[in-house]
């Protein structure tokens, strides 16, 4: 549930802050229903974080970054095999498919540090 709330929160956030480029000071920002459920396997870096924790951040980030940009993709691909994919990278420079774009590489790498800290995973590291 928190990283799916997390996720809408910061989607609508960046397409709100994206519509400000396009001279639309209103700030209305987007999202979609099928998104809650896909930013909520970002749980997934709780347990990928027992694996990876001792490594340093930016290897960590670009662990996550992967992580969450297959997971677009199988997602993407499966929602537009329905025909009801929210998203379209169609227009943009380094997509996949129009599914995934590779330049937001560095963003989902901040998106996957940024659940680190939301689901606590630096607090269970400590006990042990």
């Amino acid at each position: 549930m928190l990283c799916g709330l997390t996720g809408w929160c910061m989607e609508i956030l960046f397409t709100a802050v994206k519509n400000v480029h396009h001279i639309d000071r209103r700030l209305m920002g987007q999202t979609s229903v099928w998104m809650f459920p896909i930013y909520g396997c970002a749980a997934l870096i709780k347990p990928m974080y027992h694996l990876v924790g001792r490594l340093p951040l930016l290897a960590r980030g670009g662990i996550y970054s992967a992580a969450i940009l297959t997971g677009e993709f199988i997602s993407g691909s499966l929602l537009k095999k329905h025909d009801c994919c929210p998203w379209d990278y169609s227009h943009a420079r380094f997509n996949i498919r129009g599914i995934i774009r590779l330049d937001y590489a560095p963003l989902w790498m901040g998106a996957g540090l940024l659940f680190e800290q939301i689901l606590g995973c630096h607090q269970e590291r400590t006990r042990y």
